[in-house]
């Protein structure tokens, strides 16, 4: 069976279709969509928990979607070293699920924000850098709840061990220390509330979520 990305499927999700088409058709990469309820992720190279909606949003967002099978298999993935990236909702779940740490909650303007954002590239892997990215990153946010928080312990590991993707220029949602992407401490999962997903095609408005897409492949 040939290596894929796995894009998790749950019930609401609305952003799937992009992220398989991200890597399908404009990497050429196999993918894979793969149900909540799946307990296998198959021969999957990488797994992406995508953006949109997840079903039990209602009592916090992705607080239901991390029990579900396919999510014990994101976790036996990433603890075997796979690599996982959560995008919007999929960042959300990830921390929920104890894959990231730190918590995602309304937005300080208690408004959803959808629009386009520059994001400052944070020196943080070998391909996570500004070498590789650029300085800036124009990536379009659409969520209500991109708040970012973690306690001062917390935000003092982040950023000893350089765990921070990217900062918002210009914050749209109160995140701490403009906090818009992070990784675990081992290199493996990373988390964002941007969608570089919609930043792939020459009508979005820009194609900024290929170079970063790559850089999460690449080995």
């Amino acid at each position: 069976m040939d290596m894929h990305v796995a894009v998790i499927q749950f019930p609401g999700s609305n952003c799937d279709q992009d992220a398989y088409h991200a890597f399908a058709s404009v990497l050429k990469t196999p993918a894979k969509l793969v149900w909540h309820k799946d307990k296998t992720l198959g021969d999957a190279r990488a797994v992406i928990v995508p953006g949109g909606f997840s079903f039990g949003d209602y009592l916090r967002c992705g607080a239901i979607a991390r029990f579900s099978p396919a999510m014990q298999a994101v976790k036996e993935f990433a603890a075997n070293g796979g690599k996982v990236m959560g995008i919007c909702n999929g960042f959300q779940i990830l921390c929920e699920s104890g894959l990231l740490p730190g918590a995602l909650i309304r937005n300080n303007c208690l408004e959803f924000r959808c629009q386009e954002q520059w994001l400052k590239v944070e020196d943080s892997t070998a391909h996570f850098n500004k070498e590789t990215l650029g300085q800036r990153v124009n990536i379009p946010i659409a969520h209500g709840e991109g708040n970012y928080r973690i306690d001062e312990a917390g935000l003092a590991e982040l950023e000893k061990n350089k765990q921070i993707l990217f900062r918002y220029e210009e914050n749209p949602n109160g995140s701490l220390c403009d906090i818009a992407g992070i990784r675990n401490k081992a290199g493996n999962v990373f988390g964002m509330m941007p969608h570089p997903e919609r930043a792939v095609e020459p009508f979005h408005p820009s194609q900024h979520g290929v170079a970063l897409l790559k850089a999460f492949l690449a080995e």
